[in-house]
């Protein structure tokens, strides 16, 4: 059984149109979900998602939901990746800070459009899976390095953007100061079943403005910031 499910997805995969899914993804999907930055939307024809996505899901790589990549992890939608590559405004000489590289998709996406990227991933498997799915997509001006970045990455600091790709109750104070002046920060806060994406813009020296852009819910970064609570 395992065989023919096997050879089935196989099958589908050699079957599949991939351009045409590519389309209907941007158009369907990201378009309608107010990415309209043409960069962006062009940026999803170069950067192949299908390559980033893990064999046995490959089939997916352009639905509307998040693909799993094991040990409890998973690549966001589609239209929340593009959604923040809008939003985080990348430059070209911008150096970027991504906490949770996961598949390498995203960390590919803000490379074509930054001077270099540090990426931290925890789990070292997933950094194994997003080193070579980079290597793969010729990714050159990428770092990526194993750590524990929920609480910030100070190492390489300041960074002019900032992405966490997981989720985090409260946002911690060391991000935003990890900000050059004219940065920006995208950050999904809160608790399940409702979170905010927020975007933080440094504005002068200590100073930052803050908007929550939209509605979503995803996983949390492993050893996210949370509330205190009170014991009696």
């Amino acid at each position: 059984m395992l065989i023919l499910q096997a050879s089935k997805r196989q099958s589908d995969i050699q079957g599949m149109d991939w351009e045409r899914a590519r389309f209907n993804m941007i158009e369907q999907q990201i378009r309608p979900w107010e990415v309209l930055d043409q960069d962006v939307l062009d940026l999803l024809y170069v950067v192949r998602r299908e390559e980033f996505v893990p064999e046995a899901h490959r089939a997916l790589a352009f639905s509307d939901l998040e693909i799993p990549l094991g040990d409890g992890e998973s690549m966001m939608q589609p239209r929340v990746e593009a959604r923040i590559l809008q939003e985080v405004a990348v430059k070209a000489n911008d150096k970027v800070l991504e906490i949770g590289t996961g598949s390498g998709y995203l960390t590919a996406l803000l490379a074509h459009r930054g001077r270099h990227v540090v990426s931290v991933e925890i789990n070292p498997r997933l950094k194994a899976f997003g080193e070579a799915n980079l290597r793969a997509a010729g990714v050159k001006n990428a770092t990526l390095e194993l750590g524990d970045g929920a609480r910030g990455w100070a190492g390489q600091a300041p960074y002019d953007v900032i992405v966490l790709t997981g989720s985090t109750p409260l946002l911690p104070d060391a991000f935003r100061q990890q900000l050059t002046v004219g940065g920006r920060l995208f950050a999904v806060v809160g608790d399940p079943p409702v979170m905010k994406a927020r975007l933080v813009t440094c504005v002068a020296e200590g100073a930052y403005n803050t908007i929550d852009i939209f509605e979503t819910s995803i996983a949390p970064l492993k050893n996210a910031l949370h509330p205190e609570r009170f014991v009696f």
